[in-house]
């Protein structure tokens, strides 16, 4: 294995964060907000099929209902 300098090694550190393309603020907020839709989404989803199955679990077994 190669051993390398740690300046070295901090050099292509910077190097490399250079080429780094940063989102804008706009596209930012767009994502966080597209990201907070698909997760209420997800959760009204989930709570729907919990309150399907858990109601025919109930009926199938006769606890009420």
């Amino acid at each position: 294995m190669a051993k390398i300098n740690p300046a070295q090694f901090i050099r292509e550190v910077r190097q490399e964060a250079l080429k780094v393309t940063w989102p804008m603020k706009k596209e930012v907020a767009l994502t966080t907000m597209m990201v907070f839709i698909f997760v209420f989404l997800a959760a009204i989803f989930f709570l729907l099929i919990d309150q399907v199955i858990s109601f025919s679990i109930r009926s199938l077994l006769g606890f009420g209902g």
